[in-house]
């Protein structure tokens, strides 16, 4: 009976071993594929010779991506946005989960419904556009920064957090000590949430980094553009480019855009990949945070 069990246990692993390997394979090689094209000659990409590794190697296409001095300014101007973004996403966020995480607090609620409420629900593009241009931040990079830094999932997972980790006889104990709300939140509920505080940085500064929509319908000025608009303009420029040529020059120029369209790719998701593997374990903490309910 034993030995059946543990040949049963065995076939499971091994079947487990065998999906996880082709899923990995599945999600890793495209990627993979990518970087190696982006350094091969065109031609052996778009014959089947790379596989594995590059074939007959090249910067071509890296070159004529960096030449473009926009790609710098759309690097600082992305830079800026995801940090100061992200930072002022925090700022609103914590201390509204904060709130509504207290049972004590009177309108929890009715504004929690009203949170909740705008994630199913919103006034659109047009009326979100009329508001923004009335504000006065249209074109600026202010809009950038502070639209969308209030995000209702991260509110939730964050008040999650509170709930199940600061309990409210700690908040009681530092008002016998004459600690006032405010203080109480900076200097015991910040230290002992860490792991949260982390987990909202990282949520906002992968959507910061990726966000292009509200600077393709907010921005017209091309010195304010984040790197991902830029990318879309280098990408449409050599399409452009490559259908303008005749039929002598079309290969030549079809195969230089095969080689920017992967340089591309690698340069705008080249910051997010070299981080995630150190911070990885963040993303798992949000998740986990995410599915418990306090």
């Amino acid at each position: 009976m034993a030995t059946r069990s543990k040949g049963s246990d065995i076939l499971f692993n091994a079947v487990i071993f065998i999906i996880c390997t082709f899923t990995v394979v599945a999600v890793v090689y495209p990627l993979y594929f990518i970087v190696i094209a982006s350094f091969s000659d065109p031609v052996a990409v778009n014959s089947g010779e790379v596989w594995l590794l590059p074939k007959r190697v090249t910067l071509e296409g890296y070159r004529k991506i960096f030449e473009n001095e926009r790609i710098w300014r759309g690097y600082a101007n992305t830079i800026v946005y995801t940090v100061a973004g992200s930072l002022f996403g925090m700022l609103v966020t914590l201390p509204t989960a904060y709130a509504l995480s207290r049972k004590d607090f009177r309108f929890r609620r009715p504004l929690t419904f009203y949170f909740v409420f705008t994630m199913f629900f919103s006034g659109g593009l047009i009326p979100t556009y009329m508001v923004v241009n009335k504000v006065g931040i249209t074109n600026t990079a202010w809009v950038m920064i502070i639209l969308w830094g209030f995000n209702t999932y991260n509110m939730i997972i964050a008040r999650t957090f509170f709930e199940a980790n600061v309990p409210g006889e700690l908040l009681d104990a530092a008002r016998i000590d004459g600690c006032g709300t405010t203080r109480f939140f900076i200097r015991v509920v910040m230290p002992l949430s860490q792991a949260i505080v982390s987990v909202i940085f990282l949520f906002n500064v992968v959507w910061k980094w990726n966000e292009y929509f509200t600077a393709l319908i907010y921005l017209r000025d091309q010195t304010l553009m984040p790197l991902q608009i830029v990318l879309r303009d280098i990408l449409l420029q050599n399409d452009m480019f490559k259908n303008g040529q005749g039929a002598s020059g079309a290969s030549t120029i079809a195969n230089l855009g095969d080689l920017i369209k992967f340089g591309i790719i690698i340069v705008s998701t080249l910051p997010v990949m070299v981080m995630y593997p150190f911070l990885q374990k963040y993303f798992q903490k949000g998740i986990m945070i995410g599915a418990v309910k306090g």
